[in-house]
């Protein structure tokens, strides 16, 4: 499959946004202030960090050694994370204009932005179409957040490839946060899409199961795997879900362990989910 062009990107970006903009659009002053399973944040505080940090990327991208400048200076990264929600309007609808404004202001910057650019983030620097596909990731993850809060569902589509490809992508993150090596068995992942069809695979089967192989006992043969639903899977690994509270299909040790510990997102794991 060919990579997307940023305009397919943005596009599915905007369908994102519109979806999670859609839930809070008509809701009445007192659901804004509900809270969310990302204590202690509320509806609000939601819709006001996917509103900052669209405006963040529109600067990293408009005006890079601004940002970095700001970047640098933080030296308590809870504490900037507080002054964000802190800087974005209180009301809810006001809260909802700023996140639009937002949005328009990274779409423009993005369309601006010659693709083969590398853009300063608040981790490693990355390709922007990296950088629209993490905001895709990002809104999703925030979005059945607020969702959930509202007692709906942010109904699934394909676009949950893009989360579930930066999830396999960033394996290593969940171990690199913690301190700990990545085992050196790879992991074969399929998932079926919510429109059907043939799965959504990573990792080859020969390659899998030939390291297998070489790094288990030879009464093993059968290679580390992940199978199931993909929205299951990227609930998991922006870990909102914990994995046995799903009905993913997991062989392998290295493959459990990774749905255990694995983060689709840069910073700190927070707390371990819970079982429901």
């Amino acid at each position: 499959m060919s990579a997307p062009t940023v305009e397919s990107l943005l596009g599915d970006l905007d369908a994102e946004r519109a979806a999670v903009m859609s839930l809070v659009r008509e809701i009445p002053r007192s659901s804004w202030t509900l809270p969310t399973r990302a204590e202690p944040w509320t509806v609000r505080d939601q819709v006001a960090h996917l509103g900052w940090f669209d405006g963040s990327f529109a600067r990293a991208i408009s005006t890079p050694a601004e940002f970095e400048a700001e970047r640098d200076a933080i030296t308590d990264i809870a504490g900037y994370v507080d002054r964000t929600l802190s800087e974005v309007p209180e009301v809810g609808p006001a809260a909802l204009a700023y996140w639009q404004d937002a949005a328009r202001a990274f779409d423009d910057a993005a369309r601006a932005c010659d693709p083969s650019a590398r853009l300063p983030w608040y981790g490693p620097p990355m390709s922007l179409r990296s950088a629209i596909t993490s905001r895709i990731m990002e809104t999703w993850a925030h979005g059945t957040d607020v969702a959930d809060a509202l007692g709906t569902r942010l109904t699934p589509t394909d676009r949950l490839r893009h989360v579930a490809d930066i999830a396999v992508r960033a394996r290593a993150q969940g171990y690199r946060v913690r301190s700990r090596d990545v085992p050196d068995v790879p992991v074969r992942v399929e998932l079926t899409g919510p429109s059907g069809g043939a799965p959504w695979a990573w990792g080859d089967v020969s390659d899998v199961a030939s390291q297998t192989s070489s790094v288990r006992n030879a009464t093993r043969s059968i290679p580390d795997r992940i199978a199931g639903d993909a929205e299951e899977f990227c609930l998991v690994l922006v870990r909102r879900v914990h994995v046995d509270d799903t009905n993913l299909e997991i062989t392998g040790d290295a493959a459990r362990e990774w749905m255990e510990l694995g983060q689709a997102f840069a910073g700190t794991p927070g707390k371990d989910p819970q079982r429901a």
